[in-house]
């Protein structure tokens, strides 16, 4: 690890107030210099005190980190009470709204940084060391293998491979490293001059035509939106998009199937 890899962790917020204090603990006791970490937030349509709760915070994180800073940027998104974020009818607006905050945050809080960490507000633990290990793979775009805390399987199926038919819970027998074509977001390493170069989280369908067909293990909260689209669909959105766009520009991704983080349960 060099002195020059500083990191920025970037995290988009909604609703968040619950688990404000476990992204705190978690943050807190990672091992990588803090003169080396900044931290950004943007929130974005809640109607709970996460904002306030963020905003009295602020002080802490900048004496703690290398910087600190706090957004707030509404898209006017909001889900009825007691329907679930999943819900199949959602997913084409709910994933186009949180790929345009972050990238508004993106925009707004990358300065000098060599490393942007992509990291969900809800995860419930993971390794002490794991920027150092993400980091000492030495690729441009890597994530570890976001798991249910409660079931231990694979979370985040947005990370895959072979248009969807496998995820990293299908890939532990490649290896600690493995290629992927689709990503996540639960927590993503991306190297910084990627994302100056252009490399966003597409809030549009991106990619060439597809059918429906080739992604059998697609989850099924999202086979409404496939429906809707007539079994056709361009391209992928948010993190998939970003996948996607990588390497239509040459880069590759990565994930670590044996490296687990845990994410909650909703």
């Amino acid at each position: 690890m060099r002195s020059e890899n500083t990191v920025l962790i970037l995290t988009p917020v909604k609703n968040a107030e619950a688990f404000l204090e476990s992204y705190f603990r978690l943050l807190y006791r990672l091992t990588y210099p803090r003169n080396l970490l900044s931290v950004a937030l943007v929130e974005s349509d809640s109607e709970d005190q996460t904002y306030q709760r963020l905003t009295d915070k602020l002080p802490e994180l900048r004496q703690l980190f290398r910087a600190a800073d706090l957004y707030k940027k509404d898209f006017g998104f909001k889900i009825a009470p007691h329907q679930p974020r999943w819900t199949p009818a959602l997913q084409l607006e709910r994933r186009t709204v949180l790929a345009k905050s972050r990238n508004y945050l993106l925009f707004r809080a990358i300065q000098d940084e060599s490393w942007v960490l992509w990291l969900d507000i809800d995860l419930v633990d993971y390794p002490p060391d794991i920027i150092e290990r993400l980091l000492a793979t030495g690729k441009e775009i890597v994530q570890p293998h976001c798991v249910n805390c409660e079931s231990g399987k694979t979370f985040d199926l947005n990370a895959w491979r072979d248009k969807g038919r496998l995820h990293l819970g299908d890939l532990r027998s490649e290896g600690d490293l493995v290629r992927l074509h689709g990503v996540g977001g639960t927590m993503l390493l991306v190297k910084a001059d990627l994302h100056r170069e252009g490399l966003v989280f597409p809030p549009f369908l991106y990619g060439k035509k597809s059918r429906l067909i080739r992604r059998r293990n697609f989850m099924v909260r999202f086979r409404d939106v496939r429906q809707m689209l007539r079994g056709e669909y361009y391209g992928e959105l948010e993190t998939e998009g970003l996948g996607i766009m990588a390497h239509d520009m040459g880069y590759e991704c990565w994930g670590m199937p044996n490296l687990e983080i845990k994410h909650w349960n909703g």
